[in-house]
């Protein structure tokens, strides 16, 4: 297992074996976040383990041009029962996917330590997010790192039905408006695949986020 000492460096995610552990340690500093994404990977661990590194391989990504939108949530997006917002209450989204109850979890790898991490990042313009309100209410979201053509998502969180889904629908088409390349969506569940989502060789996502820093 490689341990990062101080120096602003990650080994290659070609090193790392298939369940995906790039490193240990090191700093949730705004410069090491921004050369993991850039490099593949991200951070997920617990509160009271090490900082953990990883680039899972395959990777679950979505090609803008999959998204599977269904006939019911066509309805609900029909009947503008949400309002949708770009970056505007970054803080409250993360809080509230650090907040809530997930079934099968008992905690949140989203530490206090993240948080304000991630929030860095959103006042450098790096990670953003995406707000769904309902009657003046937050009550759904997501948030991610902005990498110019690939957009990384991190967590979502719903509040009330759909509106997780409501959010994600609503980056796809902006990022799509935007000619972006891809999300990446990081490691394969069963509400990315009903979405469009699938996985690919870590090689390939590799290919593709090089393709992007040209």
């Amino acid at each position: 297992m490689f341990y990062l000492s101080q120096e602003l460096f990650f080994p290659l995610v070609s090193e790392t074996k298939s369940h995906g552990i790039v490193a240990l340690g090191g700093d949730l500093s705004p410069d090491r976040l921004q050369l993991a994404y850039k490099s593949g990977i991200f951070p997920w661990f617990e509160d009271g383990e090490p900082i953990t590194w990883w680039s899972p391989n395959p990777r679950m990504v979505l090609f803008l041009d999959e998204l599977v939108v269904s006939k019911s949530m066509r309805n609900i997006l029909n009947r503008n029962i949400f309002t949708v917002t770009f970056n505007q209450n970054f803080r409250d989204v993360i809080a509230n996917c650090q907040q809530i109850k997930r079934d099968g979890q008992n905690g949140t790898w989203i530490t206090n330590d993240m948080v304000e991490a991630y929030c860095k990042l959103n006042e450098l313009g790096i990670a953003k997010s995406i707000e769904v309100w309902q009657n003046d209410e937050l009550v759904g979201g997501l948030y991610g790192i902005d990498l110019g053509h690939i957009f990384c998502g991190e967590s979502m969180f719903s509040k009330v039905s759909n509106a997780s889904k409501v959010a994600f629908i609503a980056l796809v088409n902006q990022l799509k408006n935007e000619n972006y390349k891809l999300l990446d969506c990081q490691v394969y569940n069963p509400h990315l695949e009903s979405l469009g989502c699938r996985e690919i060789d870590r090689i390939d996502f590799m290919e593709l986020l090089k393709m992007d820093q040209l």
